[in-house]
């Protein structure tokens, strides 16, 4: 028996015949976030079935900056030119365990897993091919700290661009395709401040564009935090510790940054991913017609943005 009661779920979480992709858009942890996320759309009715990006955070992959290209990859079965299945066994050359396949094993079936190096419109097109062959006709792209909302112009920015490229692709998915965002876990990523994110909530709805919102049971949130033990992750772990009613101010990314738990941390907030590309989310907008992640990094660089990729290159020139 959950101690909550439901939900304030979308209609589309409920509806229609197939299951629901979660993919963690973020890379690195964000897809043992989905997990709690995930629950709570199979407690609606749906079935569920995760997926992430193939990008591992630095400290987890230092052999190679940005995402991983799939062809670099073993242990995955490819379902499209930008999307693959992984099991328990995807890693990269050097032996690094996906976190993908970490939450491949702890599931014990196949979970998505997708290349965003392509532009947004290739990206979509392995959305849909990983969300035909696991029968899922609603894609939930999950966003863990909310950054895949931001402006560009929050001091603790850090790593916009992956977000934005799976946000973007979005407008690229066919309309047979039902396409929600979820921000879970506001400011669990040290990024983004609660009060940040907040605005950008209130963005989404004065586009119209938040559609509900969400939280966690305590059992999803033991899940998450019982799968951060085999996988790492600072950001999905703090956003269930959130769901379990830790408070307080902790540290994270090497002490470099800190989050501020409590109960914002428990929730997620939905929205029409379509709709939110524009003034709500407007680094998407601003990359949803790129060709690769480096016109897409270069189109963030001339509005004086930094992403992840440039930093994770200068880590790999100084090693």
């Amino acid at each position: 028996m959950s101690r909550r009661g439901a939900s304030h779920l979308p209609d589309e979480l409920g509806r229609g015949e197939g299951g629901a992709l979660v993919v963690g858009i973020g890379g690195g942890g964000d897809v043992v976030g989905a997990i709690a996320v995930a629950r709570e759309i199979e407690r609606s009715g749906r079935r569920i079935e995760l997926g992430g990006v193939a990008w591992e955070r630095f400290a987890v992959d230092p052999h190679h900056a940005g995402p991983r290209p799939l062809e670099h990859l073993s242990g995955i079965d490819r379902v499209g030119a930008a999307s693959a299945v992984t099991g328990a066994d995807g890693r990269t050359p050097e032996g690094v365990r996906l976190a993908e396949a970490g939450v491949a094993a702890h599931l014990g079936r196949p979970v998505a897993l997708i290349d965003a190096n392509p532009g947004p419109a290739a990206i979509a097109a392995g959305l849909e091919s990983a969300a035909d062959r696991l029968g899922c006709d609603l894609i939930v792209l999950l966003d863990v700290g909310g950054d895949v909302l931001a402006t560009g112009s929050e001091p603790g920015l850090s790593s916009p661009l992956c977000d934005a490229m799976l946000l973007a692709a979005s407008r690229h998915l066919p309309e047979r395709i039902d396409v929600l965002g979820c921000a879970f876990g506001s400011g669990c990523d040290g990024e983004l401040t609660t009060a940040e994110v907040l605005d950008r909530v209130a963005a989404l709805a004065r586009s119209g564009a938040w559609t509900g919102t969400l939280s966690p049971t305590s059992e999803a949130a033991r899940e998450v935090v019982r799968v951060a033990a085999e996988v790492p992750t600072e950001a999905s772990l703090l956003a269930a510790r959130c769901a379990l009613g830790e408070t307080g101010t902790v540290p994270i990314r090497g002490g470099r940054r800190s989050v501020e738990l409590g109960p914002l941390g428990a929730l997620g907030f939905v929205f029409d991913a379509r709709r939110a590309i524009g003034p709500a989310a407007p680094l998407a907008e601003l990359i949803h017609a790129a060709d690769s992640i480096e016109e897409a990094r270069a189109l963030m660089e001339a509005e004086g943005i930094r992403t992840e990729l440039d930093y994770e290159r200068e880590r790999v020139g100084r090693a």
